[in-house]
């Protein structure tokens, strides 16, 4: 895949992050997204699960501003994606998925909703919310159950989540 390819590939996640449409990535996306999970899994902001998705968005904000907004207007444009967090993660999803991993613990709990795991339903919930096509949605989050039980574990979520967001080969 030749680097333009790439590019048009990883900015169109671009637009998953952009909740809010205005073409640019900030800290009321990371919010609106954790707001709109609380509400498609019927969790309140001001329980334990919904505290720690909130902090886990700012956290995750934190570290993809501290990556990608090369200005420092508190705002992350496509080409800063595309530039400055994309191509700074290419070669190592894994620290994508680390920035995420707070955010991503927390909705963990709270789209795991029996104690056992993360369903595959629940995983696809969980994209559509933050803005993945549903076809996608419903192909992404079967490829995470690797082993077929059932359930999706967190290190399986991480390492799909890095990939989806920062390599041209995930679908």
């Amino acid at each position: 895949m030749d680097s333009a390819e790439y590019e048009r590939k990883i900015a169109s996640r671009f637009a998953a992050f952009d909740q809010d449409g205005n073409g640019y990535i900030d800290r009321e996306d990371f919010s609106g997204a954790a707001a709109k999970l609380l509400a498609e899994f019927s969790t309140t902001a001001r329980c334990e699960k919904g505290q720690a998705l909130y902090y886990g968005a700012e956290a995750f904000w934190q570290g993809m501003a501290g990556i990608a907004d090369v200005d420092g207007d508190q705002r992350v444009s496509r080409q800063e994606f595309i530039t400055g967090a994309v191509k700074r993660l290419r070669d190592r999803p894994q620290r994508f998925a680390e920035i995420a991993r707070p955010f991503l613990h927390a909705v963990i709990a709270i789209a795991d909703e029996d104690g056992r795991g993360v369903t595959p339903l629940a995983a696809e919930r969980v994209l559509k919310v933050l803005g993945v096509e549903p076809e996608r949605a419903a192909r992404v989050a079967g490829a995470l159950d690797t082993d077929a039980n059932g359930r999706i574990g967190e290190d399986d979520i991480l390492a799909g989540f890095a990939a989806y967001y920062v390599t041209p080969e995930h679908p």
